[in-house]
């Protein structure tokens, strides 16, 4: 990457006395940039705009040559004349002076090629990313927003940035929805369409998209909206004041047997002890308590602690493995924390009552803070998750899941969740190999030789047979399954997973970050953080202890989702 300042570079004095670094900026160029180091020292910088400081943000300025350049969008300022103001402190001055303008950002030329850029999970242009946020549907397009530090490779003052797909594989990212400003961050929240216009934000004609977040500082639940899907304007005041310090992630759905809005709030109370508040309002503005459940605290589990979902689903009956709906089935409730771990349960409009123990809802490592589309099109249920996937020596850092499809299952243990990667990502398989159905002897020769691929989905049916372990190389990824404790093992994770009629069924996803796999037709789910060796494109199945019976086997090579050129892990 080119990390020279631009050519349009307008050099401006920077004053600085005992208190304060500032610099005033005629802006004549799109674009702000920020000389990033990555996990330098972070500033805190002031952003005035007309005498008013519009927002606040913190920056890993570098000290000598950048390793990135950080973009601000200042179109809407441009021909104004803007302030950068700094706390006193060694370097201050000179990192101000280093911010240039620019019509563009060096590096976005190889922008979604580096070498560690997942290519089919979404990941932000630049910077940290986190929790995802009011993930919705609305005008045609799903919305992804989420926790975003752009200026700099590690968490700092948290943006809601914001991506929109037509179909969940591909997204364009554009602008931040929201941004902290002199009364806190905007923390983790969620997102509504107002279809019948009870906040009175939008019109009947054109309901708005409500978001709903936390404001640090003061730790209350405040509103945005948009009637576009781009442009979003703060509601004044808040809606939800604070309950106690910390209390944060508004979950918020409508109910439509009590035609009223439900908040789930996470309330940390003193001990600590995980609680989440139920509340109830007519018109988002106007909130009532209504009941309380609750969760662990930092002595045992960790059950409800931050960023609850909370949603209905049919209960479903698995038909020779394959979930299907009842004409009139019957629905639970499913209230979830940040740590996947759910219960399942009835609601009645205020109060949730839980019908199940505390569930695992999934057995891999760094998956967090997931969070469910509301309005979904389909009447489906879809979850994305932060994918706690580091990036080293790259100027973006972390990446959400694979959108997945979220099923209640009737099991001889109660009804459990299952999650299936969402059909739409099939538009990516490039070339497919179809294997059929054979046996497998100890020894045999690998039936995967003939097929090489970066970027891959397989799916597989086994019987096991008298085989006593299958074991699955993906790349230098490893996959085992033990048959005999029905327990499959990612690299060094177990989680347990039924055979089904006798079957073994598989799904592996493999991507240039990690691997996805899903077992049990979804009732098992172990993501894992893992990059991939680019050097190692090879596949290869064994059965160990015995011969098994290959149902149905197919690898499908994928390409890259961002549609930006070639990579060296794409499927063509």
């Amino acid at each position: 990457m080119d990390t020279n300042p631009p050519a349009s570079w307008l050099p401006s004095p920077v004053t600085e006395n005992a208190d304060v670094a500032s610099r005033e900026i005629a802006l004549t160029e799109p674009m702000l940039l920020f000389p990033i180091r990555n996990n330098a020292p972070k500033r805190i910088v002031y952003i005035a705009v007309d005498g008013q400081i519009d927002r606040i943000v913190e920056v890993e300025f570098a000290d000598g040559q950048p390793e990135w350049w950080a973009p601000l969008d200042v179109r809407s300022w441009r021909g104004q004349t803007i302030t950068l103001s700094m706390p006193a402190q060694p370097g201050g001055a000179e990192a101000l002076g280093k911010i240039t303008q620019g019509t563009t950002f060096p590096g976005a030329d190889t922008l979604y090629r580096e070498p560690l850029r997942g290519q089919f999970h979404f990941s932000p242009m630049h910077g940290w990313m986190n929790d995802p946020n009011g993930l919705s549907y609305y005008n045609g397009e799903y919305h992804l927003f989420f926790q975003h530090s752009p200026y700099g490779w590690t968490f700092a003052r948290q943006h809601w940035g914001h991506a929109v797909s037509t179909d969940l594989v591909h997204w364009q990212e554009g602008g931040p929805a929201l941004v902290p400003d002199r009364k806190g961050q905007v923390y983790s929240g969620s997102a509504v369409v107002d279809r019948h216009n009870t906040s009175g934000l939008g019109t009947p004609e054109k309901p708005p998209l409500v978001l709903i977040y936390t404001l640090t500082d003061s730790w209350t639940q405040c509103l945005a909206w948009s009637t576009d899907g781009r442009i979003f304007k703060k509601v004044d005041g808040c809606a939800v004041e604070r309950i106690s310090d910390g209390n944060r992630d508004p979950k918020v759905l409508w109910h439509e047997p009590t035609r009223r809005w439900v908040m789930v709030l996470y309330v940390e109370q003193p001990g600590p002890v995980y609680t989440v508040h139920f509340l109830t309002s007519p018109n988002l503005r106007d909130w009532t308590p209504a009941s309380v459940i609750i969760g662990g605290g930092k002595a045992h589990r960790r059950y409800l602690y931050e960023c609850p979902d909370f949603y209905e689903l049919p209960v479903e009956n698995p038909d020779a493995g394959h979930a299907t709906a009842d004409r009139d089935p019957e629905r639970k409730w499913v209230l979830s924390g940040a740590n996947s771990e759910y219960q399942v349960g009835i609601f009645d409009g205020t109060t949730f009552i839980p019908e199940t123990r505390v569930l695992a809802g999934q057995y891999g490592r760094a998956y967090y803070a997931a969070q469910t589309f509301s309005d979904e099109p389909h009447g489906r249920r879809i979850e994305m998750g932060w994918w706690n996937t580091p990036t080293p020596g790259m100027h973006f850092n972390q990446s959400m899941s694979l959108p997945m499809e979220l099923r209640l299952v009737r099991t001889p243990d109660g009804p459990r969740l299952a999650r299936t990667p969402v059909r739409e990502l099939e538009v990516l398989r490039a070339k497919s190999h179809h294997l059929g159905a054979f046996f497998l002897e100890e020894d045999a020769p690998n039936p995967l030789a003939g097929v090489t691929a970066g970027l891959v989905e397989l799916s597989a049916e086994i019987d096991p047979g008298t085989a006593r372990e299958i074991v699955f190389f993906v790349r230098n990824g490893v996959i085992s399954y033990d048959v005999g404790r029905q327990q499959l093992r990612v690299q060094d994770l177990r989680a347990p997973a039924p055979l089904l009629a006798g079957r073994l069924r598989l799904t592996i996803f493999a991507d240039r970050i990690g691997l996805e796999v899903f077992a049990s037709d979804g009732l098992t789910f172990v993501p894992l953080p893992l990059i991939l060796d680019p050097n190692v494109r090879t596949l290869s199945l064994e059965a160990r202890g015995g011969r098994a019976e290959v149902r149905r086997l197919d690898v499908h090579r994928l390409r890259n989702a961002w549609g930006r050129g070639r990579g060296h892990d794409e499927g063509e």
